[in-house]
């Protein structure tokens, strides 16, 4: 029989859109039109570089294929194809297969395990309603800094008004800007993608608008144009992006949220949303959220008026003078006994967003902590991240 081949596939309801495969691939086999990013498997040379820059693990798909899809075939897709039958299911044909396309193809009919998969009572999320070529116009209706004046951190809050255009986001969700002008190459700029901090029904309730946290970056084309927005212009708007990132519509789900900086983004959209829906008496939600000061942690005032019904917030800073540095791994170790019964909770919803530096610590204490009530991690990770309990995006 003909040899199947294993393909590497992108899974476009997941992506994002933010063009960091593409740009890391070193033999250019990554490419993109107005709708997907995809993979060319005539370049393909399976490297993996693109693996661990992916924010969302949407790039690390593979299906066993008797002919390769195509790109055309991958460009109209909205989701992903399921896994077929290869070799008509005949055994002998099956132990005739090179053992590691063997092992991939058992795995793919086992199921996507180790993928991240969305709450199962959260809402289902719009992807990609409006693309590169028809992008959204939104008006910037506000532009406020929300860490100190003096800080070396300039991080904002930027409101935007779609301009009664439908564009139905999630928290959770991201969304793109377009900076005007072209890179070095004198191609048009990429879209950058940003979370959304407001939930659902906007930043002020059915008003039709949406917020984003930006952080000033020094040479950042897109951060830097729109923390320069004023009001009353107008910027040019794709998504919404991201399928898994989202909150469970469960008054009862718990929620342990760990950031840093502007992966707080999200935090506020969960946060705000629980207090619409439940209000005050009980928000099930936990906090950990790092910064180098009290000045550059974005919503420092706003989070300290908030009631523990709502959410418990630990405010972590690592460069307070006189002070040893705390990161949010170790206030996490400091507060253990809190950490392992969220844990042990089925109830319990896990998100991590930030600096991907932060990663490799929070990972420790979840493990130390975890196998402190005698839960080995990885199985109590995978198993939530088969449920729809666990998330993570860094970048």
């Amino acid at each position: 029989m003909t040899q199947p081949i294993k393909q590497h596939l992108i899974d476009p309801e997941i992506c994002i859109r933010c063009y960091t495969c593409e740009m890391t691939c070193p033999v250019g086999a990554i490419q993109h039109d107005d709708t997907n990013v995809v993979v060319d498997p005539d370049i393909c040379e399976f490297c993996m570089d693109c693996i661990p820059v992916c924010p969302t693990g949407s790039i690390d798909e593979w299906r066993v294929v008797d002919t390769a899809y195509s790109l055309e075939a991958q460009y109209g897709w909205d989701e992903l194809p399921e896994q077929a039958e290869i070799g008509g299911g005949d055994t002998d044909e099956a132990e005739a297969l090179d053992p590691a396309i063997a092992a991939l193809l058992e795995d793919a009919h086992k199921g996507a395990g180790g993928k991240a998969r969305a709450p199962a009572s959260a809402a289902r999320p719009s992807i990609n309603l409006y693309t590169i070529a028809r992008p959204a116009t939104a008006t910037v209706q506000g532009n406020f800094r929300l860490t100190a004046r003096d800080a070396g951190t300039d991080i904002r809050l930027v409101i935007l008004n779609v301009d009664g255009q439908a564009f139905p986001v999630l928290e959770g969700q991201t969304i793109g800007i377009i900076p005007p002008g072209t890179d070095a190459t004198g191609k048009p700029h990429l879209p950058r993608l940003y979370s959304v901090s407001s939930p659902r029904d906007g930043e002020r309730p059915n008003y039709g608008n949406v917020s984003l946290t930006v952080k000033r970056e020094a040479h950042g084309v897109a951060s830097n144009f729109i923390c320069d927005l004023k009001a009353g212009d107008r910027v040019q708007v794709t998504g919404p992006f991201g399928a898994t990132f989202l909150m469970p519509d469960d008054p009862e789900a718990r929620l342990l949220m760990i950031c840093t900086g502007t992966g707080s983004a999200p935090m506020r959209a969960f946060t705000q949303r629980r207090a619409r829906t439940v209000g005050n008496r009980s928000g099930g939600m936990t906090m950990f959220f790092g910064a180098r000061s009290p000045e550059e942690l974005p919503y420092f005032g706003p989070l300290k008026k908030l009631p523990e019904t709502l959410l418990k917030t630990h405010m972590v800073f690592s460069r307070l003078p006189d002070q040893p540095k705390e990161y949010v791994q170790d206030r996490m170790m400091a507060e253990e006994e809190a950490v392992a019964a969220l844990l042990a909770d089925p109830r319990t919803h896990i998100y991590i967003c930030g600096l991907r530096g932060m990663e490799e610590g929070v990972e420790k204490t979840l493990t130390n902590i975890a196998e402190s009530i005698g839960t080995p991690w990885a199985a109590l990770r995978d198993t939530m991240r088969e449920e729809g309990r666990y998330h993570v995006e860094t970048y």
